[in-house]
């Protein structure tokens, strides 16, 4: 029987243990262990109702011997020592398309580049940032008048779908997976979190105004 770990926070990390949790019987597998961050209540108060054991921090799993990582919005990147402690593999769910949008603000950059489509992928974990082969990834239209908020909703709706619907295959290990740089993309863009204070500031001088005699 598989062992597995899970990585996650916000309200799609939640849902996917909740996944998780609820299909070890039928994927005969078993949820070891699972670790959170401060953005992670909804995962914390699961835990805590269904008597999962949880890890305090990434160094811990250098403790445990489990085959699968599943990572869903962690805070963390992490390294390659952890990486490796999955015997089979670590995947994760990123909430953009691959190789177009790596790192953060993704959503924020489609709609300033003026998208039409976007989509969400799981990769394999490698030592570099959402660089590893793609394993899973659906792509959908965004529509028009898209504020940054309903792409978000969108995408995590979509990233569940697949996370869900792809975890037989997933812990079975029926999958195939595409090197990232074998994929054609009309970009490849790489962004920090912090990139997106830049954009939001207001030069008032280039505007004509914020001048005082």
């Amino acid at each position: 029987m598989k062992k597995v770990v899970f990585l996650g926070a916000k309200e799609i990390g939640r849902k996917c243990l909740a996944e998780v949790f609820a299909r070890q019987k039928e994927l005969d597998f078993t949820l070891l262990s699972v670790g959170t961050s401060p953005r992670g209540e909804g995962v914390r108060a699961f835990c805590m109702q269904h008597k999962i054991p949880m890890i305090a921090d990434l160094d811990e799993l250098l403790k445990l011997d489990f085959d699968i990582l599943f990572c869903v919005q962690y805070h963390q990147i992490l390294q390659l020592q952890h990486i490796l402690c999955a015997k089979e593999i670590a995947l994760n769910l990123h909430l953009a398309p691959l190789p177009e949008y790596r790192g953060c603000n993704q959503f924020s950059f489609a709609i300033l580049n003026e998208d039409k489509e976007f989509g969400v992928s799981i990769h394999k974990i490698d030592s570099g940032i959402d660089s590893g082969d793609i394993a899973f990834e659906k792509r959908f239209l965004i529509p028009k008048d898209c504020f940054v908020e309903e792409l978000v909703e969108l995408a995590s709706e979509y990233g569940f779908r697949l996370f869900a619907n792809h975890l037989k295959q997933m812990i079975k290990g029926e999958y195939r997976l595409m090197p990232q740089k074998e994929i054609y993309a009309t970009k490849r863009e790489f962004h920090l979190r912090n990139e997106i204070n830049a954009l939001k500031e207001v030069n008032l001088h280039s505007c004509g105004g914020g001048g005082f005699n």
